[in-house]
């Protein structure tokens, strides 16, 4: 298990938050997602987006570095993403149980958004004990307040 320490993101990690998430998505995202959604997943579009749910979010800490975050936004789970060097190190199980607490607290189901294409996500999901409910289109929303549809799988949670 990892040493990662869970707290509320501040406004200082805002940065950090969005490298790791810039890095993660694209590594997750890039050739499985309309290349529409492409020009709106950029770093600065990244940093301008974190602070909409920074109130929302959870960073995992690894001797003061940033490793990994979760977005909790009612039943869903938002976003999780963990840095590289920190994939296997138990970061990601912490904050997916973490979001799980949280979403249980006032929902009975949690859900999430896979990109259709990302294997290694939906493995990850479904060993943690989340069911793939099937395909939908998930609409991912853009700084121009616009949305594009991205081919996805519903993954469930029953927390009851």
């Amino acid at each position: 298990m990892s040493d990662a320490v869970l707290r509320p993101a501040t406004d200082a990690d805002v940065r950090a938050i969005a490298e790791v998430w810039h890095l993660g998505w694209a590594d997750a995202h890039l050739g499985r997602v309309p290349d529409a959604l492409l020009a709106h997943r950029t770093f600065e579009d990244l940093v301008r987006r974190v602070p909409i749910r920074l109130d929302v979010t959870t960073v995992a800490e690894v001797k003061d570095e940033v490793v990994g975050f979760t977005v909790v936004y009612g039943d869903e789970l938002e976003q999780l993403y963990v840095a590289d060097a920190a994939r296997g190190s138990g970061v990601a199980t912490a904050l997916l149980r973490h979001a799980e607490t949280v979403i249980g607290a006032a929902h009975r189901r949690a859900w999430l958004a896979v990109v259709d294409g990302n294997l290694r996500a939906r493995r990850f999901y479904e060993r943690s004990g989340w069911r793939d409910a099937g395909p939908f289109d998930y609409r991912a929303f853009t700084e121009d307040g616009t949305t594009v549809a991205v081919p996805a799988r519903r993954y469930v949670r029953d927390l009851g």
